[in-house]
């Protein structure tokens, strides 16, 4: 069985120059280039073509995560400027999409952007008869506890960042925010608020284009949701074994599994993205730890699957989550998972993938490495040399 000392990020490691970056998204969605990697082997298309390539009888599974308005920018009274970036909800302690429809006061663990120049007292900005407030609470090892406040009870903490708040485009995107972006980095499907990161790879599909998928025989999408937190940017900087993975929350229904189970028999089963491939290898492990009749909650760890040895199958996992649903007459599943996905992991739920490119030495790429059995240089080679465009906003790939 591999282990996380067994791999050398340095092997994971490629030039990306700045012109390779996707700064803005193309005109229209569905534009982007296509790599399509089959059998080891790569061709070009264009991304509007993907419904061709796409087999009868696949469950394509989306995130239906929708970004948040995560970052406000406060000016103090000397012109100096402090971004919080809002991370997740303290108080009232509340599951995160409940957690933004909260009237005031709330209360978040945040990053602060020039935390040195706000030694204390209370920010505030106003728009109209709307008036913000923010007082910092505690420091954190690594964030800060904000309470935020404003004047109109009328409004959720919803209101509040769609009203104030900035669209949280990745550190790499070096530019602000623009009207563009508040509609381009979400997806059509988007529905769940929640995350402060694009599930990127959906990024590219139109409702035209799900319509042409849902004509193929025997497709069907379907929606989870996987909130991305901001540790999805965080590089790997020291051994793979010594990376503390971000941990994310998944919400899952009985009829996300179900489905599932009906597409494990069939073959086929499609990630759209990265955070839905977790989430999905993720139900797996969950399913582990309640047929090993683990205590609650059946949260899966980064290194579970290196730990384990285990001879259930993938039908077994899900239909023992399903099973516990009923039991407890619940509708949908919650947990979280911190999985780490390196080469040598073996993928039991999903067997294709479509994804962007990704940042040399992440724990991203490390994924694609390993659904690719390790193919990845020749296939990013390929992108550099072919114009491919990179990141949240570059061009895609398909993996089948």
């Amino acid at each position: 069985m591999i282990q996380p000392e067994d791999v050398n990020i340095e092997e994971y490691a490629y030039d990306l120059p700045d012109e390779k970056i996707a700064y803005y998204p193309p005109a229209v969605r569905g534009q982007s280039k296509l790599l399509i990697h089959h059998n080891k082997t790569i061709s070009d298309a264009a991304f509007e073509e993907i419904h061709s390539f796409i087999k009868p009888h696949t469950l394509l599974v989306f995130n239906q995560t929708k970004v948040v308005h995560a970052r406000l920018l406060f000016e103090k009274e000397n012109g100096s400027i402090i971004e919080i970036f809002c991370l997740e909800p303290l108080l009232p302690e509340t599951e995160l999409t409940k957690a933004f429809m909260q009237p005031p006061d709330v209360t978040w663990r945040c990053l602060v952007g020039k935390a040195r120049k706000w030694k204390s007292g209370k920010l505030t900005m106003a728009d109209g008869k709307t008036i913000l407030t923010a007082e910092k609470k505690a420091n954190l090892k690594d964030s800060f506890v904000i309470l935020f406040s404003w004047n109109d009870a009328s409004k959720t903490f919803a209101d509040i960042l769609l009203q104030f708040g900035h669209i949280p485009l990745p550190p790499y995107i070096k530019r602000s925010d623009e009207k563009i972006d508040a509609d381009r980095y979400q997806t059509v499907f988007a529905k769940a608020e929640g995350s402060v990161a694009a599930p990127t790879a959906g990024l590219h599909f139109s409702k035209t284009l799900l319509e042409k998928i849902d004509s193929i025989e025997g497709c069907k999408t379907d929606y989870i949701t996987l909130h991305v937190g901001a540790g999805t940017f965080k590089p790997v900087t020291t051994s793979v074994r010594n990376h503390l993975m971000h941990t994310e929350k998944i919400y899952i229904t009985h009829n996300n599994i179900t489905r599932l189970i009906e597409y494990l028999n069939k073959g086929n089963i499609l990630a759209v993205g990265t955070t839905s491939l977790r989430t999905l290898e993720s139900l797996y492990w969950i399913g582990v730890n309640i047929l090993e009749n683990a205590p609650e909650p059946y949260n899966v760890s980064q290194f579970t699957p290196y730990m384990k040895n285990t001879s259930f199958s993938p039908q077994e996992a899900l239909i023992a989550i399903n099973q516990l649903l009923q039991d407890n007459q619940k509708e949908f599943f919650e947990a979280s998972t911190s999985l780490f996905i390196i080469p040598g992991y073996k993928f039991r739920i999903v067997n294709q993938l479509i994804t962007n490119f990704h940042q040399p030495r992440s724990t991203l790429l490390l994924l694609i490495a390993a659904f690719t059995d390790n193919h990845w240089k020749k296939i990013y080679d390929h992108a550099l040399t072919n114009n491919y465009k990179f990141l949240s906003y570059g061009d895609a790939c398909y993996f089948f």
